[in-house]
């Protein structure tokens, strides 16, 4: 007896999640690039450093879990979470806080959920959390100065030399954050007056701008060629400067708009951190409010909180929110007028 075979047509996307990695990767390059121009060569040895240890550390896990290391580790999501870290970290930073961040972010955010998309918050930002307050000096005390404020950029020797401990980080070599010093002197002087401070330059915040501007475009690519959707990073901008207006017009209180957009990680966080596809938002709708929700804490740690740059903590406390964004986001079902949500009843 003959059987007829019908099927639903499908169609294989060339989107694998290697593929999806490698444009991340590539799409961060351009703010590297600016990162090494501007504060030397602090953040491309501890991104290289970084990418290393999460290989490592996550080729090790998956041996002890007996699970095939080539195929998890070719799927380049180990890479991107020491990418992300290596851009985050301050340039400066020993070497121990860098391997502290990623061991962490790989086994306790990652691995320990079950592996690549089962964790329920970004792996990178856990990271970075945990090494932020648990050593706030090394912190805080090792963000390079920018290039042209005097001489003060060490060379690539002296650069490794400081991170691997060989070398003391001198006053010189270091400076506060734009966002750090508006935060902590707007208080006791003007914005006229802070804003003379060396580091914000002559445009916004010197050389963050340009870092700011790079992951923009690198982030623009990634939205044009939709590995991403312009959802979260819109709507985290948007919702970013909504309250910046709202609560910030003041530049002798607060710290102004422009600031806040083109310095600190606010662009590496809106469309390389905010959009991981595992511990984001899936809808449209649900991005929308996962990334108005993201914006709206990031202003209010910096405002008012103790943490001048809280792309970190604005991350995880929206991903805690994630379920209940998608349960309350789901979209219209084919065939149905309205989204039909799960019981919870045995009704």
């Amino acid at each position: 007896m003959a059987f007829l075979r019908l099927s639903s047509p499908h169609t294989r996307g060339p989107n694998k999640t290697s593929r999806v990695m490698l444009w991340v990767i590539l799409c961060t390059l351009p703010g590297l690039l600016m990162q090494t121009v501007f504060f030397g060569w602090g953040n491309l040895i501890n991104t290289a450093l970084c990418v290393a240890i999460a290989i490592a550390t996550e080729a090790a896990i998956l041996k002890l879990r007996q699970r095939p290391v080539a195929f998890f580790i070719k799927d380049n999501t180990a890479a991107v979470t020491g990418l992300l870290l290596g851009l985050a970290l301050p340039p400066l930073a020993p070497w121990w806080v860098c391997a502290v961040a990623v061991v962490v972010a790989i086994i306790l955010a990652k691995q320990l959920y079950g592996g690549l998309g089962s964790n329920p918050f970004n792996p990178a930002m856990v990271g970075y959390a945990l090494v932020l307050i648990s050593f706030p000096v090394a912190m805080t005390t090792t963000w390079s100065s920018p290039t042209g404020y005097g001489s003060a950029t060490p060379g690539f020797i002296e650069t490794l030399q400081i991170i691997f401990g060989n070398a003391p980080v001198i006053d010189g070599y270091t400076m506060a954050t734009p966002l750090d010093v508006y935060k902590h002197d707007i208080g006791a002087a003007l914005s006229s007056e802070v804003l003379q401070h060396p580091a914000f330059g002559d445009f916004v915040a010197r050389g963050w701008e340009w870092v700011n501007l790079a992951f923009l475009a690198g982030g623009i690519v990634l939205v044009v060629r939709r590995i991403i959707s312009w959802h979260i990073p819109v709507s985290m901008l948007a919702a970013l400067s909504v309250m910046s207006l709202a609560f910030g017009w003041d530049p002798d209180r607060y710290t102004p708009l422009s600031v806040h957009l083109l310095s600190g990680a606010t662009m590496l966080g809106a469309f390389f951190i905010a959009t991981d596809p595992v511990s984001a938002a899936t809808s449209h709708k649900g991005k929308l409010v996962y990334g108005a929700g993201i914006g709206v804490l990031l202003y209010i740690i910096r405002a008012w909180g103790n943490y001048p740059d809280a792309v970190a903590f604005a991350v995880l406390l929206m991903n805690f929110a994630v379920p209940f964004i998608d349960y309350y986001t789901q979209p219209r079902t084919y065939g149905h007028k309205r989204s039909r949500r799960i019981k919870t009843s045995d009704s």
